[in-house]
């Protein structure tokens, strides 16, 4: 399932994609994880982020202090998210950018500073989209945009309320797609963020209309379909995860 904004010209902070996803969560304080994959160096999530408490992701964005937050169980594993470090991620990303499945969506592929440009619009802004690594049972399998959607080009496409959340994901590996993987974790993030957020009021997502797989998963993980919404790159399912529903979807 591939998510992507809304109006890729007036968002600098999640440059260029106009897509769908191929589609495929975090709690108390925990030791920090340290993984690898495909070359990778260490993603190592401790205390308020992946440098640490001090380090870079510690800072608040749309979860708080999303180093803070993991891991969480969930039907698939054990998940957390870690906030991306340029330096240690940018190898695996890139090759993910350049996954064809994923490059149609995200319009990311090419060399590495591609993806570093478009990470580091996000890093050195005011926090209001915070770029995480999805890591399940200690390998790191996707990659997340977690944003304030009220505050973002999208909530002039939809009746936005205050401290709306918004949603993008990919999944890196083909073997992780497809098996019903990205609906327990979209499940998780969503609640994960109205969790560490209690003044929003809901989860935002606006897959393609196109792409059925992915505007299934979101219904499959809870939440609901509202309206068709056209964006400037592509007419889009808007998907609804509501706080007071929650726990009856």
């Amino acid at each position: 399932m591939q998510g992507q904004p809304p109006d890729p010209a007036a968002r600098p902070r999640r440059t260029r994609r106009p897509g769908r996803h191929p589609v495929r969560l975090c709690l108390p304080h925990q030791p920090p994880a340290r993984v690898t994959r495909n070359g990778s160096s260490d993603t190592t999530a401790e205390g308020g982020g992946a440098d640490g408490a001090d380090g870079p992701g510690a800072f608040d964005g749309p979860l708080g202090r999303i180093g803070e937050r993991g891991p969480a169980r969930t039907p698939a594993g054990s998940f957390r998210l870690v906030p991306v470090r340029i330096e240690r991620d940018l190898a695996l990303l890139s090759q993910w950018m350049n996954d064809p499945a994923v490059a149609a969506y995200w319009e990311l592929a090419g060399p590495p500073a591609v993806t570093a440009d478009h990470l580091r619009a996000q890093l050195d802004g005011d926090g209001g989209s915070v770029p995480c690594i999805g890591v399940l049972d200690g390998t790191p399998m996707s990659y997340w945009e977690i944003y304030r959607a009220d505050l973002d080009p999208l909530a002039r496409h939809y009746p936005a309320r205050p401290h709306d959340i918004g949603l993008h994901l990919l999944i890196g590996a083909a073997g992780d797609r497809g098996h019903g993987v990205g609906s327990v974790l979209l499940r998780a993030v969503a609640d994960l963020a109205l969790d560490g957020r209690p003044a929003a009021p809901r989860v935002i997502a606006e897959p393609d209309l196109r792409n059925i797989a992915s505007v299934a998963a979101f219904l499959n993980a809870g939440f609901r379909f509202t309206a068709e919404v056209d964006l400037p790159a592509k007419r889009a399912a808007l998907m609804v995860r509501d706080r007071s529903l929650r726990h009856r979807m």
